[in-house]
């Protein structure tokens, strides 16, 4: 039945959201910004609730004549923000509606959404209820009804057993201390909206809280209009509690519960605003399941930053980039634009629910998903076009300066830019090497950025690597090389916490400049370097990091060899480099940890390093692997 009731809601709003494409253009359509739309009316109920406060008066009779004179002596101010007012009140509780149905019926609720689902349930139920407050505050005719028709409802329940009801018997009984309770109530449940408002974006990266300049400036001129067309107004003259009122009115948006008080028995009624209220909170973990194998975590590799990161059950490859700190493409995040278009390089990629529109099925059959909808199923790697690429990746050509070995399978190769020009890149980043035929060979910055006169790459010989294979056997001192760059944003970022540097083979390079730009910018912080490799060969430069734990009392380098030949006579650490880490640091947690190597070892490594501590958005990886489809970004394997 439900799954039945989200495929009706689908196909109906596939339908208005498209006609609304047309209409306004995707970047511009409300259905795709309701969450912000709802935040804008909040802030024209903030503003104008807090001018009708200054002039607005909480004494028996004063009540009601304030709110008379800010409607009519004022109308041309106050007039108009009592209707804003209570316009934007009714425009908040509809778009928070149509937020929730429409995350119900794109399935868009359970796991890791599920926090949002169940703030969003709160703040609407807040609304609602700070919006029936505001209507006694004018005590006109229907604000009689209006608490009177409360008391009632709320003496059906045993904790009160008619008690209320008693306070609005005659209006003696009547006194200044109501309106000063409802007042305070009306700017005590905004106040607690904010701060649920505020929880409720805090686990969406990167979260908009005010939807585009035009629709807001649309969404304000249209309660503006509202408010000269149809002014709101008083109803049927002060409240009498001595005569029923009649010919109100009524408000059938906000307060049809309290007409159905005079209808059914008002403790059902109870029963069924509770029920409701937790049937909402339940539905995240109702049926139908989602089904599929897919895993709690998942490990994904995005390019062209080369960069591995978690992401949780149901969350979308564009939730799981930006929460990690990777600049992905987005607009509407409702898969409606197509700025966020993506091509899967390898793994199971659920496409997820989307305008069809802006993937067609031949686009999908060519493993082309859209990052706001997709979530994976299995490890995958995604490649995506960075959008502020063209301004800052630049074509470059160069000569190879200097060539020498490091060791028996790693190249040192420096490469010199013509007199005068000079390349601006961070510590950490990285170059594609373009070969002839127009394919792409990734190798990171060894040198640090105060050094650039030169590009340092470290390169190691993989079998039958094409370009690998030419380094070592047909490149020579002159050649020229075609590269762009820089790419990627493997840096560090800024912080005071203690540094674990995880370097695999030749995934020191992008350490090198890193730990050099630390020392060169004067970083204080704790440093500590494990290098893992096979056998004592493979540690091609172990002069330079003990000559920096010598120079350096924050740096601290480990080697850790997991098969020692015999002939080597280690006596340093030994095993697998993450259990060298765990023996120093049984616990990880205020530490950053920055891994580079292959994606085989950052998936292994991160789980142990995770279970001690080390905290998703402070753990940062270089993964390179050997995919078949992604070669063309992964060079150092070919």
């Amino acid at each position: 039945m439900v799954k039945v009731l989200q495929v009706c809601l689908r196909w109906l709003f596939m339908r208005v959201e498209n006609v609304f494409n047309v209409a306004f253009g995707d970047k511009m359509n409300p259905f795709y910004h309701l969450g912000t739309i709802s935040f804008w009316q909040f802030w024209l109920l903030v503003v104008s609730g807090l001018y009708l406060y200054i002039f607005a008066d909480t004494g028996v009779h004063k009540a009601f004549e304030s709110v008379e004179s800010i409607t009519h002596d004022q109308w041309w101010a106050g007039g108009l923000l009592r209707s804003i007012h209570r316009y934007a009140t009714d425009g908040m509780i509809l778009t928070m509606l149509l937020h929730m149905l429409r995350h119900f019926a794109y399935d868009r609720y359970r796991g890791f959404r599920s926090f949002s689902w169940l703030t969003g349930v709160a703040l609407l139920w807040l609304v609602y209820i700070a919006g029936v407050n505001g209507f006694m505050l004018v005590w006109d005719k229907l604000a009689q009804f209006v608490v009177v028709a409360t008391a009632e409802w709320f003496d059906a329940l045993p904790i009160f057993n008619g008690t209320m009801i008693r306070n609005f018997l005659y209006l003696e009984t009547v006194n200044s201390r109501l309106f000063t309770l409802l007042a305070f109530i009306h700017i005590g449940a905004p106040l607690i909206v904010v701060f649920i408002m505020w929880v409720h974006v805090q686990r969406v990266p990167r979260a908009h809280i005010n939807p585009p300049r035009p629709i807001a400036v649309a969404v304000t001129l249209m309660f503006l209009l509202l408010a000269l067309v149809k002014p709101i107004v008083s109803q049927g003259g002060e409240a009498d509690l001595s005569v029923v009122p009649t010919n109100i009115a009524f408000d059938w948006f906000e307060l049809p519960v309290l007409a159905l008080v005079y209808v059914v028995n008002p403790l059902h009624l109870w029963y069924w605003v509770l029920g409701l209220t937790a049937l909402l909170f339940l539905v995240p973990w109702l049926p139908p399941k989602r089904r599929g194998a897919a895993k709690a975590q998942t490990a994904i590799t995005f390019h062209p930053d080369r960069r591995t990161v978690s992401a949780r059950f149901g969350e979308t490859l564009l939730d799981a980039g930006l929460r990690q700190d990777i600049d992905l493409p987005y607009e509407c995040r409702n898969g409606g634009c197509g700025v966020c278009k993506c091509t899967v390089l390898s793994g199971k990629v659920d496409p997820g629910l989307y305008q069809p529109s802006v993937l067609s099925p031949v686009e999908l059959a060519q493993g082309k998903v859209l990052l706001c909808c997709a979530t994976a199923i299995e490890d995958a790697e995604i490649e995506y076009q960075p959008r502020t690429a063209a301004s800052r990746i630049r074509e470059y050509r160069a000569q190879v300066a200097e060539m020498h070995k490091l060791a028996h399978d790693v190249m040192l190769v420096r490469l010199r830019l013509p007199p005068g020009e000079t390349i601006a890149f961070k510590a950490g980043q990285y170059i594609n090497v373009i070969l002839d035929d127009g394919q792409r060979r990734a190798f990171s910055f060894a040198n640090p950025p105060h050094e650039p006169e030169f590009v340092e790459l470290q390169i190691r010989l993989m079998p039958g690597g094409r370009f690998t294979t030419q380094v070592f056997e047909t490149m020579k001192v002159g050649d020229e090389l075609r590269f762009e760059g820089p790419l990627g944003d493997f840096t560090l970022r800024e912080s005071s916490r203690p540094i674990v540097f995880v370097a695999g083979a030749t995934g020191f390079a992008p350490v090198k400049s890193m730990v050099e730009d630390a020392f060169q910018r004067g970083l204080t912080r704790p440093i500590h370097l494990y290098w893992g490799v096979r056998s004592l060969k493979d540690l091609y430069l172990p002069e330079l990091p003990e000559r920096w734990a010598r120079d350096h009392d924050n740096f601290h380098f480990i080697p850790v060899l997991s098969e020692p030949a015999a002939e080597d006579a280690w006596s340093g650490r030994t095993g697998l480099v993450h259990e060298a880490i765990l023996e120093d640091f049984p616990e990880l947690r205020e530490h950053e940890i920055y891994a580079c190597g292959s994606v085989r070892m950052v998936e292994a490594i991160f789980p142990f390093l995770k279970q001690h501590g080390a905290e998703d958005g402070a753990c940062f990886s270089d993964a390179f692997s050997v995919s078949a489809r992604s070669m063309a970004f992964q060079p150092r394997q070919s």
